[in-house]
């Protein structure tokens, strides 16, 4: 074996793909692909049919809690406000009534419900399974470096899901059910609308959260620098406390509240990506 094969086998062999011999072709790729997103979707599906004979505990107890007046987040708002003498972070003060418009929408909504309750609590599995996918065509230094990637961003997303529902959807019910143009409007609010918003704003939150791990990656392959991240900085701010005073009630505190955990991730995703580029620039200038 010549010289220059030689080191294109080493090279393979530390990118834990197979040597020329028994490279993968691109069908058994996509075999691969092909169960890992099987194991997924039959995980997700277990988790569901479990959410969906849980009906009563995840709609009474989960879905419809953030809009009753006992939730924990309205009621820890309340003391809040008692605290810094302030009424708007009484949120959600009434039960608010819902109303099913279409015969099907219940059924409908359960079993979309119950997807995505799945979909949540499968996710540290599925993204497991990404990066089982991925892991082969990385450098052994790279599956080093990334060796926490699916624990962080298991951690990240749950946290951002938690963010969403204790904090940002009590804002939002509060916020969207109450606002008013006319007093001879009256608000009836569809389930479907409902729980429609709740989902978004939680898996929304959820993704949010992941902002250090897509600078981590984005930085890794050279399409975002820490220049970029900081020359865009006070744009950025500026969008996190218009979306936080959009959500939240005309309430200095509670704006706050939700802003700096996304200022927070955005510093960090700086932080990283710098980290990244400097690693990465290193490693060119040995070449």
């Amino acid at each position: 074996m010549s010289e220059e094969s030689n080191r294109e086998e080493q090279t393979t062999k530390k990118r834990g793909k197979k040597t020329p011999q028994g490279e993968m072709s691109f069908l058994e790729h996509l075999e691969e692909l092909r169960w890992h997103i099987i194991r997924s979707v039959a995980l997700i599906s277990i988790f569901a049919i479990v959410a969906f004979i849980m009906k009563d505990f995840i709609f009474n107890e989960v879905i419809f809690k953030p809009k009753m007046p006992d939730f924990w987040s309205n009621r820890m708002m309340a003391k809040l406000g008692e605290i810094v003498g302030s009424d708007a972070l009484n949120i959600n003060t009434k039960p608010l009534k819902l109303i099913s418009l279409k015969m099907a929408d219940q059924f409908m909504l359960h079993f979309m419900v119950s997807i995505i309750v799945g979909l949540i609590v499968a996710s540290p599995f599925v993204f497991f399974e990404i990066w089982r996918f991925i892991k082969p065509a990385l450098y052994d230094k790279e599956k080093k470096h990334a060796s926490g990637t699916v624990f962080f961003t298991s951690v990240l997303f749950m946290i951002g899901i938690l963010f969403g529902y204790f904090i940002i959807v009590p804002l939002s019910i509060d916020f969207l059910t109450t606002y008013s143009v006319s007093p001879e409007v009256e608000n009836q609010i569809n389930m479907r609308s409902y729980i429609g918003t709740v989902t978004s704003i939680t898996f929304a939150s959820g993704f949010i959260f992941l902002l250090p791990i897509f600078s981590f990656f984005l930085s890794k392959v050279g399409i975002l620098t820490p220049q970029f991240m900081r020359s865009y900085r006070k744009h950025a701010y500026v969008v996190m406390f218009l979306a936080s005073a959009i959500i939240t009630p005309p309430d200095i505190f509670s704006q706050i509240m939700v802003a700096i955990p996304l200022l927070f991730l955005y510093e960090i995703s700086i932080y990283i990506s710098k980290v990244v580029v400097k690693k990465r620039e290193k490693s060119l200038n040995e070449i």
